[in-house]
């Protein structure tokens, strides 16, 4: 047990918990978007289908995120994540039900996706917020690096745990994803660390304007908006993990065990190039090279699109995800070291609508492309839109493009995070 200032105890077991929560949470949620994949292919035959997964989840996710962070800010996050937990639990045991029913229309799952589009956008930012809470100041940029690990570990984790057990049948995956999700809500009740101090408003007015501070503070960061951005289109366009469901039926043909492995094989590519930049640190040419890795990552999914072998397809996402992991580095250290106590949860919220919503939206994007142009076609366009984005953000953002190294935003804390953001990438 630590006691930092002001009556404020924290508790070294709160982050270890909380890690735990974050692994177990995204996980499940992995697992699930294997799961719910497949089973709406093996439905619908065909890309559109897909594309209609994503936007399902989109649609509540934007309407519903940024309110939701601002309701952090106004109470506390943990309220929220435990419903967002209970939410994505019940939507487990609809998918579950719905398989075991034998119901052959993919229409009910889409209308439990947007459920699960909604329980996202509760528990997403809140989770992001909640951090902070745990931990003592000081310590918060450690913290910060075990969250992304213990993020990244889930990411590799979860879609392999979610192809094996989808092998086994639909209803394993589906349970397990329900049972994780309810441990998760659970866990958090074990939580101590600070409490957030709420701040109250009875206008309606001024509730709008709480949510949209923390769009305004992330456009008055020239370089953080130019990245988040950047990042934004990169993954809007590169969506080629939405179709994955389609490469391993029916191109490379490995089955759902064979759709986990390639879902974690992008996140085995960041995991790698986060243990390789905790070593050697990225201290100069952070923009030059910021763009550098999304030109690798338009590349590799090019060459992703028009293989036929399972082993270089899961090469080029490995790659893939190496490359995602320079930007994904850059941003989170930029807005969780710069971002105002009291603005986490609405900032948190508009960095997860970006990119998580992002996600979803590319989703939609590369299934309607392959139901108008083929699978391989459409992933194609999107590497190669991948490379011109990053060419128009280098003359639009050119003070991202000549940025030497990664510094806090806000001038107050410049001097004593600068050694810590340039630690963490």
């Amino acid at each position: 047990m630590v006691v930092h200032g002001h009556g404020e105890v924290y508790r070294r077991r709160d982050l270890l918990v909380y890690l735990g929560v974050r692994f177990l949470s995204e996980a499940a949620a992995l697992a699930q978007t294997v799961a719910i994949g497949w089973t709406i292919y093996s439905l619908s035959d065909t890309p559109l289908s897909l594309g209609i997964v994503g936007i399902a989840q989109f649609i509540p996710m934007m309407l519903l995120t940024l309110p939701a962070g601002e309701l952090c800010d106004r109470f506390s996050p943990r309220p929220l994540a435990a419903a967002g937990f209970a939410l994505q639990s019940l939507c487990a045991g609809a998918f579950l039900g719905l398989t075991l029913f034998h119901v052959s229309t993919p229409w009910p799952f889409y209308s439990v996706l947007l459920v699960l589009g909604s329980a996202r956008a509760l528990a997403d930012p809140a989770a992001q917020a909640l951090l902070p809470l745990l931990v003592p100041p000081e310590q918060l940029p450690r913290a910060i690096a075990g969250g992304s690990t213990a993020w990244q570990m889930a990411v590799i984790a979860g879609p392999a745990l979610g192809g094996l057990s989808y092998a086994l049948g639909p209803s394993v995956a589906y349970a397990g994803c329900g049972l994780a999700f309810l441990t998760a809500m659970a866990a958090l009740a074990a939580l101590g660390g600070r409490k957030p101090v709420p701040v109250h408003t009875d206008l309606p007015t001024g509730r709008i304007a709480r949510i949209t501070e923390g769009i305004e503070f992330i456009r008055s960061q020239p370089i953080v908006l130019g990245a988040i951005s950047l990042d934004l289109f990169a993954v809007l366009l590169g969506g080629a993990t939405a179709l994955l469901p389609i490469y391993a039926r029916d191109i490379l043909k490995v089955g759902p065990a064979g759709l986990g492995m390639l879902r974690s094989a992008p996140a085995a590519g960041a995991c790698i190039v986060a243990f390789l930049q905790t070593r050697y640190p990225l201290n100069r040419r952070v923009g030059s090279r910021l763009f550098s890795a999304v030109t690798v990552f338009g590349i590799a999914t090019v060459v992703f699109a028009l293989s036929r072998s399972f082993v270089a397809s899961l090469a080029a996402l490995v790659v893939i995800g190496a490359s995602d992991m320079v930007s994904v580095n850059i941003r989170s250290s930029l807005v969780q070291l710069a971002t105002p106590d009291a603005m986490r949860g609405r900032v948190s919220a508009v960095n997860m609508l970006f990119i998580g919503a992002s996600s979803e939206l590319g989703a939609f994007e590369s299934g309607v492309v392959a139901s108008m142009f083929g699978t391989v076609e459409s992933v194609v366009f999107g590497g190669i839109g991948t490379l011109f984005v990053a060419a128009i953000w280098m003359a639009a953002f050119p003070a991202l493009r000549k940025a030497d190294r990664v510094h806090p935003v806000t001038q107050a804390s410049e001097a004593c995070c600068e050694p810590v953001v340039n630690s963490l990438i």
